[in-house]
């Protein structure tokens, strides 16, 4: 790495404007890519023969392979540096990319996809931490933040109308090709413009047992809620997982309360605010993802949306979050506390679901689904870009990797949940509603129509659901986040119990 790599503490990066360019970018790829794939899913069964009953592989050996390795991820990138980590888990994601889009066979494929699983938990937190740690100036962090929550938050949107208009014109090997590019340009962005400011390194030796119980912990907790949707709740199998899930990371927190040198410092995530904005972005990506997926099916199946008027329906949401991001959130976080913009924006989205709720076979897309979904992304944008900024409030340096790390957990832990845990709600109810009434259809198109009230009546009924889980991160806002805007000398409590620290979500004090 060049000597260029590192700046002067306390410093503004003369370059820290054109990084974000290249931070973003990266970004972008990473959370196309959780839902692009899904629109080739089909396709690619099909040429490479994978059974209907390995084709959940194809997500499921990402979502293990990123879940599992974050924290370790977060820690990689604190002790050997950021740009380093960042750069390297660009051209591994673009590798194994080119690998998933000349896959021949189901195993090459599911292999390409742990794989990019793997890089991506190495460049999910070490773009974060990177932000966290070059832009400490309230204002340009407001502003910087709100470009990357909104990326965070619409990117996955994006990434149906993307994977439908190369999936129906070229061909689903390009939902793979198309990172290459971006990774490149990225990668070489970064490596040129990037310098890490001096001195935020945590150079403790690895904590081996904890990256072991980590691991194997997530992995697990991942794996018992991808198993859940398919197999049960109630599946002996799936019981044991979730119990030796919660064995493995009871044993994972006690271990890091003892070492010396802790893979995840308890300090990172028992500070009251960063602890509440793990928790409540969890809670809403749990709510998000379940919504992406009934949409989805309900403008496909019910309403005989082509992949790619489908990814075109989204649009509206991704508006709403940009400006929510952007405009809203960035322009008033100076100058309100964080809390009043996170728990406001979650109930906002909460109504864009409710208005949701009210789906029907014959809804029309503009009465129902454009306010819902507007409604949702303004909401969302609003709340994601605060939360992305309180992530690593009043962290050290040495910590920001292993912060930004959380950050990514609890979304891909909450998008496991959400999958699985809103499937089998609406799963259970359209299987109720079409036993209540396909006795009173005797032709085959009324069985049929009985067929289509039941999937979405079970739709909203885990939308419903949803909206409580958004009401819950609302009040999980309101009620643990209590630091003032940035800039103001607010009291909070700190990490190490001191008296009193400025309010500043800056890393370094």
């Amino acid at each position: 790495m060049s000597e260029t790599a590192v700046k002067a503490p306390g410093v503004p990066d003369a370059n820290r404007w054109k990084a974000l360019t290249f931070i973003a970018l990266a970004q972008l790829m990473v959370v196309l890519d959780a839902t692009i794939v899904n629109i080739a899913l089909p396709s690619a069964q099909q040429d490479l023969g994978i059974s209907d009953g390995n084709r959940q592989w194809v997500i499921t050996a990402y979502a293990l392979a990123f879940g599992g390795l974050l924290l370790f991820g977060g820690r990689i990138a604190d002790l050997w540096g950021r740009k380093r980590t960042f750069v390297a888990g660009l051209i591994g994601f673009a590798g194994a990319s080119a690998l998933g889009g000349a896959a021949t066979n189901e195993a090459m494929m599911l292999g390409a996809r742990a794989l990019q699983g793997a890089f991506g938990a190495l460049l999910a937190p070490a773009a974060l931490s990177l932000l966290a740690v070059m832009f400490t100036e309230p204002k340009e962090r407001a502003k910087a933040f709100g470009i990357y929550g909104a990326i965070a938050g619409g990117g996955g949107a994006v990434g149906f109308i993307l994977g439908g208009v190369l999936t129906e014109y070229l061909d689903w090997r390009w939902t793979f090709f198309v990172n290459i590019p971006f990774a490149i340009i990225a990668a070489a962005g970064a490596y040129y413009v990037i310098r890490e400011p001096a001195g935020g390194r945590n150079r403790s030796p690895l904590d081996i047992p904890g990256v072991i119980l980590s691991i194997l912990g997530l992995v697990t907790l991942v794996y018992a809620f991808t198993r859940a949707e398919s197999d049960g709740w109630g599946d002996s199998t799936t019981v044991g997982l979730f119990v030796a899930s919660a064995v493995l990371l009871a044993a994972f927190v006690l271990v890091e309360s003892r070492v010396k040198a802790p893979l995840l410092p308890l300090r990172v995530i028992t500070e009251r605010n960063r602890g509440g904005v793990y928790l409540s972005l969890g809670l809403a990506i749990i709510a998000m993802f379940g919504l992406f997926l009934f949409l989805t099916y309900y403008l496909q199946i019910v309403k005989g949306y082509s992949p790619v008027k489908t990814g075109f329906a989204f649009l509206p949401m991704i508006g709403g979050m940009m400006v929510g991001s952007t405009q809203i959130g960035t322009r008033l976080m100076t100058r309100v506390p964080p809390r009043f913009l996170m728990a406001p924006g979650f109930l906002v989205a909460a109504l864009g679901m409710l208005i949701l709720t009210r789906l029907e076979i014959g809804s029309t897309y503009s009465s129902t689904i454009l306010p819902g979904m507007i409604l949702l992304g303004l909401g969302m944008g609003t709340a994601f870009m605060p939360a992305m900024s309180l992530s690593t409030h009043g962290v050290e340096p040495r910590d920001a990797g292993v912060a930004s790390a959380m950050v990514n957990t609890s979304q891909q832990v909450g998008g496991a949940i959400g999958t699985a845990l809103l499937n089998t709600i609406a799963a259970s109810a359209t299987t109720s509603y079409i036993k209540g009434h396909i006795g009173g259809a005797g032709s085959q198109a009324q069985q049929q129509l009985v067929q289509l009230e039941g999937q979405v009546h079970g739709y909203t009924n885990a939308i419903w659901f949803a909206v409580g889980i958004l009401v819950v991160a609302a009040t999980v806002a309101a009620t643990f986040i209590n630091t003032g805007r940035p800039g103001s000398t607010t009291v909070t409590g700190s990490d190490e119990g001191a008296a009193e620290e400025l309010a500043v979500p800056v890393i370094a004090h």
